[in-house]
């Protein structure tokens, strides 16, 4: 399994855009050792795009500036709850003290190394164990984590996350397309979540078939050599938008383009993520959904891998009683998700539709009754649940 190797946050930031990450990185160890006693702090990595050395590098008339967030991940010993608890608001704070400075959001997730150890293979630990910058610690910390460096046990339901994930950018900005005060910072939005559900669609495509990477070049490459994929016919697009979606991500840039010309971009790759998604969700389920409507009307469990019990609980916690008590109060919520977005993003409901209404106004527990109120559910669904 390769590993990142060299000193580079970038694959061709400035010198001065590297010792500026660099600086940001020695604060940051620095403050992480102010805020947890030797005794305690197992480890301190960078993640993320730049722990990878393939983080965004944003030309300007400036210089090269930084784009995409830095993740920091401190190991600490004890109990993973606990630990969280006691130090999640110090580190907090610490970020958002070193974010205006940095340039750039500043973010840290406490872990155990027991935890790492026992978790189940998913996107985000290969993501994490395979493709890192250590600030403190070394590699033999990851013994025993052997297991999260092998892309083909990624389970499905990880792709079909890391999809609903970005088409929720797609829906967001359909909302933002809408408003009469489209400006400048809206059209940003929008466009960057253009460009990464063109990364995401290619990303999601590898991942069913076992082929996903860290590397989101060493991904492109796979897709264009995909002699073993089973060539649907939307391959070739998803390539293509891949391309650009990689071309982003390593040098991204503010967008200019108007609302025309970037709802027809939001046209093609919705029209493009709805064929992936019900290619990706026929395949995980092994069913046969043959429209979005279909897919959001079906008993089918769309998150199998979850626990009815504990299903019962989180709802009863988040939605109330009567909601546990339901038929559908052993499903996880994030289902909710799931059938909300198909019929927002793709069969959105008339106001006169009063079955679709109600199964919007059910599926994100709201009352709302326009597109910008069900978005605004859906939000506050996803941010609990994505």
């Amino acid at each position: 399994m390769k590993m990142v190797m060299g000193n580079r946050f970038t694959l061709d930031g400035s010198a001065e855009l590297e010792r500026h990450l660099d600086s940001v990185c020695t604060q940051v160890r620095e403050g992480v050792r102010a805020l947890v006693p030797a005794s305690q702090l197992d480890g301190l990595l960078l993640g993320g795009g730049y722990g990878r050395g393939e983080g965004g590098v944003l030309r300007t008339t400036a210089g090269d500036q930084p784009y995409n967030d830095l993740e920091f991940y401190v190991f600490v010993r004890g109990n993973a709850v606990l630990a969280e608890r006691r130090y999640r608001a110090a580190l907090q704070e610490l970020g958002h003290r070193l974010s205006p400075a940095a340039g750039l959001e500043v973010e840290f997730k406490v872990l155990t190394l027991d935890k790492l150890r026992h978790a189940a293979p998913s996107m985000f630990y290969y993501d994490l164990v395979t493709g890192h910058r250590w600030l403190m610690g070394d590699d033999t910390l990851l013994a025993g984590c052997e297991h999260h460096r092998a892309a083909g046990d990624i389970p499905l339901h990880e792709a079909t996350r890391l999809l609903m994930n970005r088409c929720s950018g797609l829906l967001f900005s359909a909302e933002r397309l809408r408003r009469d005060d489209f400006g400048a910072d809206e059209a940003d939005f929008v466009g960057r979540n253009l460009a990464k559900i063109q990364l995401a669609l290619g990303d999601v495509l590898l991942t069913a078939l076992g082929q996903y990477d860290w590397s989101c070049r060493d991904r492109h490459q796979r897709l264009l050599q995909g002699s073993n994929f089973d060539n649907p016919p939307w391959r070739d697009d998803v390539v293509r938008h891949h391309a650009a979606g990689v071309a982003f991500k390593l040098h991204p840039c503010r967008c200019t383009a108007d609302r025309v010309e970037l709802a027809q971009r939001h046209t093609e790759l919705s029209a493009l993520a709805r064929q992936l998604w019900l290619w990706l969700e026929n395949r995980r389920l092994g069913t046969v959904f043959p429209s979005p409507r279909d897919y959001a009307r079906s008993a089918v469990d769309k998150c199998p891998e979850t626990s009815a019990l504990r299903n019962r609980l989180v709802n009863a916690r988040n939605f109330g009683p009567v909601a546990a008590l339901a038929p559908s109060g052993g499903r996880y919520p994030r289902q909710r998700l799931f059938h909300a977005l198909c019929l927002l993003l793709w069969d959105e409901p008339a106001p006169s539709d009063a079955t679709r209404l109600e199964g919007v106004q059910r599926e994100l527990h709201t009352r709302a009754t326009d597109f910008a109120g069900w978005v605004a559910a859906y939000e506050q669904l996803w941010h609990r649940f994505n």
